[in-house]
């Protein structure tokens, strides 16, 4: 678990990283901050598009730059939306391919704290990659 301190410098990377979000079409811009276990904190924003599927949210942006990087591990990332609103689950299932122990942080855009959870919390029963054992398919 990261210290209070930690979880409230990733929540005002998170508060700032929302001020730039394209949130066009809803009217709720979100800002993520990533924090990767060698320290590294990697933000992004939810970007809208007319076509509704091509949105991005801002925790995969987060997670898809800090991958772009090089970075593969990571220990916590904090949301913040205007009513402290946890990820979606196309998120929580991004983020599960990198570990269920991530920590989430759920902030609103007064920089207060609402929940702390994990990825395994907000995501039981997860598909991952322990699921797809290479040796029980059927050559055939």
């Amino acid at each position: 678990m990261v210290s209070k301190e930690t979880a409230a410098e990733l929540v005002e990377h998170a508060t700032q990283a929302r001020e730039k979000a394209y949130a066009r079409y809803s009217n709720y811009p979100v800002g993520a901050a990533l924090l990767t276990k060698e320290g590294q904190i990697f933000t992004g924003v939810n970007v809208e598009n007319s076509v509704y599927p091509l949105t991005v949210c801002a925790e995969r942006a987060a997670l898809f730059t800090a991958v772009t990087e090089g970075y593969r591990s990571f220990e916590a990332i904090a949301v913040v939306t205007r009513d402290a609103g946890t990820p979606c689950g196309s998120c929580r299932q991004v983020l599960a391919e990198f570990g269920l122990d991530i920590e989430v942080i759920i902030a609103d855009t007064k920089g207060e704290i609402q929940q702390i959870t994990s990825v395994a919390e907000l995501l039981p029963f997860s598909f991952g990659p322990d699921n797809l054992d290479s040796s029980d398919w059927d050559a055939g």
